[in-house]
């Protein structure tokens, strides 16, 4: 699907803030509200607008601990990493995993209760069918920036 200017702009209105009214949106790309909306919902169907939601404060909540690791799993084939990612979405406590190359397989965001509970986590998953070779932990001091749901422009050049 080609885009063009007005479709970036949608997009990247709508990833600040998908609670603008139909008018307000229409209005910051200069278009009337009938050829505006029809966009979205174009860009609805064609899956690039997937949905929204809402950026929820998990402090405001509860306060979590955030916890960084490096894991360097044991076997290096399919199996094993099919295995270890099973039990990472299984594992609530998993914010946030990426498969990384450089020597280390995984970096994982963990966010629980204390590091003491992170800990016991961490000793379950190297006493069961993990698979961890070895392990880094990284205690977060400060969060410097969170990560940003926006839709650059810029993205596409």
């Amino acid at each position: 699907m080609k885009l063009d200017r007005y479709d970036l702009k949608i997009l990247e209105i709508l990833s600040r803030d998908g609670r603008i009214t139909k008018s307000k949106l229409a209005e910051a790309i200069n278009l009337s509200v009938s050829p505006c909306w029809e966009r979205v919902r174009r860009l609805e169907k064609a899956g690039i607008i997937e949905g929204y939601s809402a950026r929820i404060n998990p402090d405001a909540l509860v306060k979590r601990t955030p916890v960084w690791v490096q894991i360097e799993l044991k076997a290096h084939n399919a199996e094993s990493f099919a295995r270890f990612e099973v039990l990472v979405h299984a594992t609530p406590e998993v914010t946030e995993c990426v498969a990384v190359g450089g020597g280390v397989d995984y970096l994982i965001k963990f966010e629980t209760d204390s590091i003491d509970a992170y800990q016991r986590r961490m000793d379950a998953w190297l006493t069961g069918e993990a698979g961890i070779e070895r392990y880094f932990t990284y205690i977060v001091t400060k969060t410097v920036k969170r990560p940003s749901l926006g839709f650059r422009p810029d993205d596409l050049a």
